[in-house]
Formats: C-alpha cells, sequence, structure tokens
C-alpha cells in the first residue's frame, strides 16, 4: 500500500521475485488486517486439506497447518516458493503453477485460498480454476486489495533502499468477482470489507506511515469472500 512519490513499475514476476526476499518481514498493514479477519473465519480445519492456490512464501500454509491440516500450496514465482519450502512442514508440499491452470484433480481441496492475487491474473479463469480445485460442499477463501483502496491511489508497492517498486496489476470490481464466482458454482457465504482498525496502528508506525493512518482508516482496505463450492 502506498500512495507517495513516482515508483518504478514491474511485472507480477519481476515484482515478486525482488519482493520474496523481505516480504515476509516489511510491516504491511494489509496483510496484517486480511490475516486477522480470515482467521475469525476458519473454523476448523483438523484434517482438512487446505490449497492455497498464490502461497507466495508459505504465509498460510503454516497458519492451516499449525490449526492441524494438510496443505498444499502452488505459486509462479520460484523466488517466494524456495522461501515458502524453508518453513517447518512444507517442503515437499509446494509446486511451481499458475493459479489458472493448477496441478491437481478436480476437488482436490476442502478449503482452498486465494490470497492478494486475483490482481495479477485474468478474472474469469482464476476463479473457475480455483472453483475445480475444490470438493462440493468444500470452501473458498478469495482476498485482496478492495477496490476501494485503488480509487484512492493505493498500489501493490514495496521499497527496496531508496527505490519504490510498484507490481503492476488489474482492479477487478466486487461485482464482477460475484459473478465470475457464481458461474463457478461458488456461493457466496460472506462478504467483509474491513477498515484499518487499532491493531494495524503500530505496523503503520513502523512503516512510517502514520501520518497517513486516519485518512486511509475512512474506507475498507481489504476485500475478503467465502464461499461455498455447490
Amino acid at each position: 500500500m502506498n500512495s507517495a512519490s513516482s515508483p518504478l513499475k514491474l511485472s507480477p514476476v519481476e515484482g515478486h521475485r525482488i519482493w520474496a526476499e523481505t516480504y515476509d518481514t516489511d510491516p504491511n498493514p494489509l496483510l496484517f488486517l486480511e490475516f486477522r479477519t480470515v482467521c475469525e473465519r476458519l473454523g476448523d480445519l483438523q484434517d482438512k486439506l487446505f490449497l492455497d492456490a498464490c502461497c507466495g512464501t508459505g504465509r498460510w500454509l503454516v497458519e492451516a497447518r499449525a490449526r492441524g491440516a494438510r496443505v498444499f500450496g502452488v505459486d509462479f514465482c520460484p523466488e517466494m516458493l524456495e522461501i515458502a519450502r524453508s518453513k517447518p512442514g512444507l517442503d515437499g508440499r509446494l509446486a511451481s503453477a499458475d493459479v489458472r491452470k493448477l496441478p491437481v484433480v478436480d476437488g482436490f481441496a476442502d478449503i482452498v485460498m486465494c490470497a492478494f492475487s486475483l490482481g495479477y491474473v485474468t478474472l474469469l479463469a482464476a476463479v473457475r480454476e480455483i472453483a475445480r480445485a475444490v470438493r462440493p460442499g468444500g470452501s473458498v477463501f478469495i482476498t485482496d486489495l478492495h477496490p476501494k483502496g485503488h480509487e484512492a491511489g493505493w498500489t501493490r508497492s514495496f521499497r527496496r533502499g531508496r527505490l519504490r517498486l510498484e507490481i503492476a496489476s488489474h482492479v477487478h470490481a466486487v461485482e464482477s468477482l460475484i459473478e465470475a464466482a457464481r458461474g463457478a458454482r461458488l456461493e457466496l457465504r460472506e462478504l467483509v470489507e474491513p477498515h484499518f482498525g487499532e491493531a494495524e496502528w503500530e505496523i503503520f508506525r513502523l512503516a512510517g506511515k502514520e501520518a497517513i493512518f486516519d485518512e486511509a482508516s475512512r474506507i475498507p482496505a481489504v476485500l475478503v469472500t467465502h464461499w461455498r463450492r455447490l
């Protein structure tokens, strides 16, 4: 999240390759807000098969495994997967692939997660593939930067020294996501549009962005959706 200064724009592949090294340690209030919002809704994961379709450095795989799930993660970025493999229990449970062509059989997972990734891909193809990968009656969680954030000038960006690097992305309207999901036989269970709160204040401070906290808190920051596969 950043709305000041001119960035150097990168493709999703280039951007995530550079970002991987510090992705887990950069102060990121969007990830924190999304994490606490989804954690309240995950439910019992004991012995469930949890697929993260865009797993990055494995943050959701670590959480799901800690809750007793069997996990499998997919990502397109080798550098992100390398970080994920270094985490306990994840080596051998990861694959390099695109969310639009997941290397799993139909109905593979009980739960599929796709976090902060649909803005990098074609919406219809990704949602159809996510729906294919989850069993009937299973759950899908899709999260992303809220379109209101895009309207306010927020970007998917991070810093390397004095450089601000921005990852190119699409803006998918909420209505477009709902239409794509319904077409893929996903039934909406819950749509949540959380704002930054007191829990994120310290992260803003660590990132040197406390001056924009009040303004940023006025609009929904993250879109969190929970679906059931019909």
